[in-house]
């Protein structure tokens, strides 16, 4: 028998100018939704640190997190995923996000946080629905 253990996921809302940063996914489970930064949680690493090594990785930005915010908790049935998203929020001044993994996002753009696109990747339409608004987002 087969266990499906959850899996901690770090989405990242980066805030420049008063909007956030999202990409379209592709070639994954969510593919076809609007996502924020962000992946998986490793073993012994900080939250924070997670957060800027992954945004470097995906757009080869540098950010600042400036704070933790909530979780969610989504259970994707069709792929047999669990995963619970820690939030942190982050500040990008400068440069622009590229495609660093064209397997996996198929571009950045971005969104004022009260005109987000659809569909949104399950754990930012969840985070959205609960009212939450970050800190700069307008």
């Amino acid at each position: 028998m087969k266990i499906n253990i959850p899996r901690v996921g770090v989405g990242v809302i980066i805030i420049r100018n008063g909007r956030i940063l999202l990409g379209k996914r592709i070639g994954s489970h969510g593919a076809g939704t609007w996502a924020l930064p962000g992946g998986h949680l490793e073993y012994g690493e900080a939250v924070e640190d997670c957060a800027v090594r992954e945004v470097l990785e995906e757009t080869g930005l540098l950010i600042r997190v400036t704070g933790r915010g909530p979780y969610t908790s989504d259970v994707f049935s069709e792929e047999q995923k669990h995963y619970v998203t820690l939030f942190v929020e982050a500040l990008c001044n400068e440069g622009e996000p590229g495609i660093l993994e064209p397997d996996k996002c198929l571009s950045w753009q971005w969104f004022y946080w009260s005109a987000l696109p659809e569909p949104k990747f399950p754990p930012l339409a969840s985070l959205h629905q609960t009212g939450y608004v970050p800190k700069g987002a307008l």
